[in-house]
């Protein structure tokens, strides 16, 4: 699976971002797109999963962005995307979409392709 992340940027705090992520292939073979970050000097983490399972699509997000985050998908088009509100300037960092390859895709080792990173700047 090749993954192609866009819609990074500059804002200022309060603001608003929406994240792209196009996934080659079928939906079907994307159980799982997520969402990790990496600031300067710091791991790369995980912010939002959509994924499905017997109970059918469900959302996973990280404590520091639950209320401000919103991730989606478009099955149809196997974009994910990353609705981002009220940002904050520590939501800076370098943001990476992934494709789960397996449960319960929650961190790295869970996810088996990468897109390339895309720049999230918040000033404040």
């Amino acid at each position: 699976v090749q993954l192609q992340a866009s819609g990074g940027g500059l804002v200022q705090a309060g603001g608003s971002l929406r994240l792209a992520c196009a996934a080659s292939g079928r939906a079907y073979d994307t159980p799982a797109m997520g969402w990790f970050r990496q600031a300067p000097g710091k791991e790369r983490d995980i912010v939002a999963v959509a994924y499905w399972d017997w109970g059918g699509s469900r959302t996973y997000y990280a404590d520091s962005v639950k209320g401000r985050f919103t991730i989606s998908r478009d099955d149809a088009k196997n974009t994910a995307y990353l609705q981002m509100n009220s940002l904050k300037p520590e939501d800076t960092a370098v943001y990476y979409c992934a494709a789960g390859t397996k449960k319960p895709y929650r961190s790295e080792s869970d996810f088996g392709s990468w897109g390339q990173g895309t720049q999230v700047t918040v000033s404040s």
